[in-house]
C-alpha cells in the first residue's frame, strides 16, 4: 500500500475520447484533483451514490511517484518513477456538468480503485489498456494515444506542483466511458500490471 500526500488527475488526454466528449484537443495538460480519501485497493467496492444518472468508469494508467520532484525536465522525467498501476477514475458526470470543477465529482470516497500492483520499468508509451464491465469490453486502447504522454505529464505537473514520494498521477481515459450500476463488476487492465477488479454497491 502506498499513501499518496494528492492524487493528480489529467483530463482529455486520450485523442479519442476528446472526440467522444466533444472536445478539441488541449493545448495544455488539464489537471485536477481527487483526495487521498477515495483511495481504494484492488477488491474492494466503489459505493455508488443515489440520485445520479451517470457514476462513469474511467480505466487509467496511473503513475507512481519514487522521490520528491520539482520542476523534472522531460528528458529526465521517468527517473523519478516508482512503478506504474490500474486506476479507475470514478466520476458522476451529473456533478461534472453542474459543477464545472470536478472536485466533488470525482472526490466522493471509493472513487479511486487502484491495483493490483505497482510495477517497476515499464516503458509507458505503448501499453494496451481495457476496461470491462460484467465482462464485456468497454474500453479498448493504447498509451500510443495519449495527447501528453507520460514524461511530458510529469515535466507538466512538476512545474507546478511538488510531487512528493507516493503520489500518483492518473493520465487520463480512453473513450469508451459509460455508466456502473449497483451489482456491476468493472475491470481495468493494462499490459505488464494485470487487472484492477471492483464491484460496485450502493452507498450506504
Amino acid at each position: 500500500m502506498f499513501h499518496p500526500t494528492k492524487i493528480i488527475g489529467i483530463g482529455v488526454n486520450y485523442r479519442a475520447h476528446a472526440v467522444e466528449m466533444g472536445k478539441g484537443l488541449p493545448d495544455e495538460p488539464l489537471m485536477f484533483l481527487k483526495p487521498p480519501s477515495a483511495l481504494i485497493l484492488d477488491g474492494a467496492a466503489i459505493e455508488r451514490p443515489a440520485g445520479y444518472e451517470r457514476v462513469d468508469y474511467e480505466g487509467e494508467l496511473g503513475v507512481v511517484i519514487g522521490r520528491r520532484a520539482k520542476r523534472v525536465p522531460r528528458e529526465h522525467a521517468l527517473e523519478v518513477v516508482a512503478g506504474f498501476t490500474c486506476v479507475n477514475d470514478v466520476t458522476v458526470r451529473d456533478l461534472q456538468k453542474k459543477d464545472g470543477q470536478w472536485a466533488r465529482a470525482k472526490g466522493f470516497d471509493t472513487f479511486c480503485p487502484v491495483g493490483p500492483r505497482i510495477v517497476p520499468g515499464l516503458d509507458p508509451s505503448r501499453l494496451k489498456i481495457q476496461t470491462r464491465v460484467n465482462g464485456t469490453v468497454k474500453q479498448d486502447s493504447t498509451t500510443a494515444d495519449l495527447i501528453f504522454d507520460v514524461p511530458a505529464l510529469i515535466a507538466f505537473v512538476s512545474a507546478h506542483v511538488t510531487l512528493e514520494d507516493g503520489d500518483l498521477i492518473t493520465t487520463g481515459t480512453p473513450s469508451g466511458v459509460g455508466n456502473l450500476a449497483v451489482g456491476d463488476v468493472v475491470e481495468v487492465e493494462i499490459e505488464g500490471i494485470g487487472i484492477l477488479k471492483n464491484s460496485v454497491i450502493a452507498r450506504p
